[in-house]
């Protein structure tokens, strides 16, 4: 089976952010999982099926999660790395504010791509962690679509709001 297709390629300039945070690893990873606890698709659907009630599912997440994120993956790539000889521990995890990424799916369902936000943490090699993420908006910012622009913008300013809540100061680019 063969299917016909057309390409467009968009370039866009996306902004990386690193934060050498003066914690231990464990100890960030355990912090940062309790701050935004996991819930797969499937739970959220089950949530969801009993009612319907999205707003009320949302409503609901702020309970759980005060900074709005959950956890939809998390994978611990340091693990499988040591078989190749890497010593660095490390952790990503995909997370996901479901209420500023229904109405980026509205205007565009190719926002997907980067809602979830995707975030890496792993052992620096003096002492403490490295956090690392792309700023939401610049990502979102390349659809050329003002109201994926300004989800954009709430998820820098939820992110930089979950990055204080965890004990840092916000980073420069979150600062609006």
């Amino acid at each position: 089976m063969s299917y016909d297709a057309t390409e467009t390629a968009t370039e866009y300039t996306a902004t990386r952010v690193q934060l050498h945070v003066n914690a231990r690893f464990e100890s960030f990873v355990a912090a940062f999982e309790e701050a935004v606890p996991a819930l797969s698709d499937a739970n959220a659907a089950a949530r969801l099926a009993e009612d319907g009630d999205w707003s009320g599912f949302v409503r609901g997440l702020q309970w759980e999660a005060p900074s709005g994120f959950v956890r939809v993956w998390t994978s611990r790539p340091g693990e499988l790395m040591r078989f190749a000889g890497n010593q660095t521990a490390s952790a990503v995890w995909l997370i996901v504010n479901h209420g500023i990424g229904a109405r980026l799916f509205r205007h565009d369902p190719a926002v997907m791509l980067y809602s979830p936000l995707r975030l890496e943490a792993h052992a620096a090699r003096d002492a403490g962690t490295i956090l690392g993420f792309d700023l939401p908006s610049s990502s979102f910012r390349g659809f050329g679509i003002n109201k994926v622009t300004q989800a954009g913008a709430e998820l820098d300013r939820a992110l930089g709001d979950l990055i204080e809540d965890l004990g840092m100061p916000r980073p420069t680019a979150l600062r609006r």
